[in-house]
């Protein structure tokens, strides 16, 4: 069943408008089904919580996210690290809704600058609000069914053990397909288990596809091999890179004047890992960072590595870390 990921960043009043709110934590999750020709298909926004005052909520959504709505009720420095985020992130597929606060006023023009300056010039700018129907129906126009061909890459939010089924592991399939019986392999832990059985959306399936949000009931599997941000792959894959240290080119982030330098303590962000470090080396856009903890990158051109810094002010995205490899 086809799902498209969207980042939703706006009030929870629209977002109830699209779609069904399902869990909570320091994400929130509405879910729209439908069924077309016999097929359904499935809209999953994911609503990331407390931005400014934490980034990571929004990153961990970008991580999975294919699309991106912004609902923008005023033009301020939080809305800029937004549309930043999203363009490093490489979201091409969005619609930016202007919804003033009650007596205050948008420019549509200033809107579209910043848009375009973010790298989100495809992006569909709506003046006023959208009738639901068509913001849903413009959205699932736009589902595929991912990388089904390549290895396959589970970051993992959550895990738990249920009575009668066991130690569930869930997260979103980046690539790949993972199916019932499959031995998965877990990293950082470099453990194996067995998928005994999937759930896909409350379903009990056979399979389970890039997109998609699934939980991965696994046997013969220590639970503390499982935490937030380790990876399921298939154990006769090479899906995954180790990086104690990485070197990469920074592609500079629109709008950010602050340098790195040399001690600088940056995070990168991909696939729901926010692995913290240390700048060793910068040769101009050139970067060398020690890693606290191994970080572990898809050995094909996915998705991006976005390098942040905590402490830079209202602009914490720093850019995106282009042709990454090991240190």
């Amino acid at each position: 069943m086809p799902v498209l990921n969207v980042a939703f960043v706006g009030s929870e009043e629209l977002a109830r408008t699209l779609a069904k709110k399902g869990d909570v934590r320091d994400i929130e999750s509405y879910v729209y089904k439908e069924v077309v020709d016999g097929e359904t298909r499935i809209l999953s926004l994911l609503r990331p919580l407390r931005h400014p005052e934490r980034l990571r909520p929004l990153l961990s959504v970008l991580n999975v996210a294919k699309a991106g709505i912004v609902e923008i009720a005023k033009v301020d420095a939080a809305l800029g690290e937004v549309l930043v985020a999203f363009g490093a992130a490489d979201i091409a597929i969005g619609h930016a809704i202007i919804s003033p606060e009650e007596g205050g006023w948008v420019d549509p023009e200033q809107v579209r600058v910043i848009l375009e300056q973010a790298g989100l010039a495809d992006w569909i700018l709506h003046e006023e609000m959208p009738d639901e129907h068509t913001l849903r129906n413009s959205l699932l126009s736009k589902l595929s069914t991912g990388d089904e061909n390549e290895p396959l890459v589970i970051p993992i939010d959550q895990h738990f053990n249920v009575k009668g089924v066991g130690l569930v592991a869930i997260g979103y399939v980046q690539a790949g397909t993972v199916s019932k019986h499959d031995e998965i392999h877990v990293l950082p832990a470099q453990e194996n288990g067995i998928a005994r059985s999937l759930q896909v959306m409350d379903d009990d399936v056979e399979q389970s596809i890039a997109g998609d949000r699934v939980g991965v009931a696994l046997r013969n599997l220590r639970e503390e091999s499982l935490h937030r941000g380790c990876i399921l792959t298939l154990a006769d894959e090479n899906a995954l890179s180790c990086h104690n240290g990485s070197k990469f080119t920074l592609l500079r982030a629109p709008f950010q004047k602050r340098e790195l330098n040399e001690g600088d303590i940056v995070h990168a962000a991909v696939d729901l890992q926010f692995q913290v470090g240390r700048i060793i080396q910068v040769e101009g856009d050139n970067v060398t960072v020690e890693w606290e903890q191994p970080l572990w990158i898809q050995n094909r051109d996915a998705a991006p590595v976005i390098i942040v810094q905590l402490d830079a002010g209202n602009m914490r995205i720093m850019g995106v870390g282009q042709s990454i490899a090991p240190a």
